[in-house]
């Protein structure tokens, strides 16, 4: 069995978040090309109502999400935090009781958007335009609900315990697989892609998008099965190890709920902004969904900054190296602020030409461009919330991660959304993320500072 930990205790400050967070970032960077391409080659069959219906069904695809980082999060903050306190045994149950947990709870999602998916399309915003193509994604999306949670939730378990490569090329492989497959199911022969005549395609548009998803979740599966079937790793798949006892359940959930709750919030707040936006014209939900896409690019690799340093916070809060726990933060804030000024003054620059990537239509890109500006305005500084909050992940800080979670897509968004666009219309729509932004990382610095009052006083009792 391979020690995964002395990234934890032994590298460097700069090395050791470069270890856990380049491949974390490679990973998300990967993750949005895939996201992204379900958008671009359903954008290249020149039918707006399909680009519009694979922006209505990603906030149910989102719940997927919000289930495995619940099991996934959860659990990778309990094992890293596990391992400094130097309680291996326990570790291996609580990778049990997330695996298996995680797979029950993605097969009956799935199994209810099978038996409901045309009444809660209608209810988050999808139109009679886009209802049939938004069906047909959401079928095959169900279909493979349980591949999709457990590849989550096994990415973010196997990076707990510091095999952060490994991780990110499991989930790279699924994403991988999902964009070379896109073309193939989404478009039919004959048809041009970047100048090339395709020799074959199955021609089934947002269906074909959805099957290309299934199919890349089902091969990064497994990667991990063998992965742990060939003894690399300290965690466990053994049924016999599963129990929600001993703090098992309330250690991951502690921390997985809120994560879950961010999830969630994030698809309740998209199917309230498409609800809204079918006011504006199919065009509004179609850009909105472009733009969103677009500002991936920055979030992802800020939030995978932040996700990637988790653990190594963790093991140095279980082990009450508090000194290497602030280093870790101050280095990867210091990170995360290059990286989103870098990202906002190229999206700024090249905005027109970033939105025209996914769609011919000039309207949409018009709108899209308008959107696009406001979403990137706080790029510079939304990563210093970004990795606060995983670092209260990894402490097993579940109620200010909840207070984030639950502010930024919820109690500070959702409110602004409505009195934004009751003031100004849709440019208070275009706005309102921009602004809760800027609120929640004003309020995730003060939570820093009082939590950080705590952790001082721990560490001179140490000394």
């Amino acid at each position: 069995m391979k020690d995964n930990t002395k990234v934890f205790a032994e590298y460097k400050v700069p090395k050791a978040v470069a270890a856990m967070a380049l491949p974390s970032m490679m990973g998300m960077l990967i993750n949005i090309v895939y996201n992204l391409a379900d958008t671009f080659f359903v954008g290249q069959t020149g039918d707006s109502n399909q680009v519009a219906a694979v922006s209505v069904s990603m906030p149910l695809f989102m719940l997927f999400i919000a289930v495995g980082n619940l099991f996934g999060i959860g659990g990778c903050a309990f094992i890293s935090r596990s391992l400094g306190e130097g309680k291996n045994d326990r570790v291996k149950t609580i990778s049990s009781f997330c695996i298996y947990g995680s797979l029950v709870c993605g097969i009956v999602i799935g199994v209810l958007f099978l038996l409901f998916r045309e009444p809660l399309l209608y209810l988050i915003g999808a139109s009679d335009n886009t209802i049939g193509f938004a069906q047909d994604y959401l079928k095959w999306v169900a279909i493979g609900s349980p591949f999709s949670v457990l590849a989550i939730t096994v990415c973010n378990l196997v990076r707990g315990e510091g095999a952060a490569k490994t991780s990110m090329i499991g989930s790279i492989l699924g994403q991988v697989i999902n964009v070379i497959l896109d073309p193939v199911f989404i478009l039919d022969s004959g048809d041009k892609l970047f100048g090339i005549t395709l020799p074959f395609g199955f021609d089934m548009g947002v269906a074909g998008a959805a099957i290309a998803t299934v199919l890349g979740n089902v091969f990064s599966v497994l990667f991990f099965l063998i992965y742990f079937l060939r003894g690399k790793s300290i965690l466990s798949i053994t049924p016999k190890r599963f129990s929600m006892g001993n703090g098992i359940a309330k250690g991951v959930i502690n921390v997985g709920l809120p994560a879950c709750l961010n999830g969630l919030l994030m698809s309740v707040s998209n199917i309230i902004v498409n609800i809204v936006l079918v006011g504006y014209g199919d065009n509004a939900v179609a850009a909105m969904g472009v733009a969103m896409k677009a500002n991936m690019l920055v979030i992802m690799l800020q939030i995978g900054l932040g996700q990637g340093v988790q653990p190594l916070i963790g093991y140095c809060y279980g082990a009450k190296n508090y000194t290497r726990m602030k280093k870790c933060m101050s280095f990867s804030i210091m990170c995360n602020i290059v990286i989103g000024t870098v990202m906002m003054l190229f999206y700024l620059v090249f905005k027109e030409n970033v939105i025209s990537m996914f769609i011919d239509d000039t309207q949409v890109i018009d709108l899209g461009v308008k959107m696009l500006t406001a979403i990137m305005t706080p790029g510079p500084v939304i990563g210093i919330m970004f990795v606060l909050n995983f670092a209260f992940q990894g402490m097993g800080k579940g109620i200010q991660t909840f207070i984030l979670s639950v502010g930024r897509q919820g109690l500070v968004y959702i409110p602004m959304l409505f009195i934004l666009n009751k003031l100004v219309g849709l440019d208070g729509i275009i706005w309102a993320q921009a602004t809760a932004d800027f609120f929640c990382v004003v309020m995730s610095i003060f939570m820093f500072i009082f939590v950080m009052r705590g952790i001082n006083k721990k560490e001179k009792a140490l000394q």
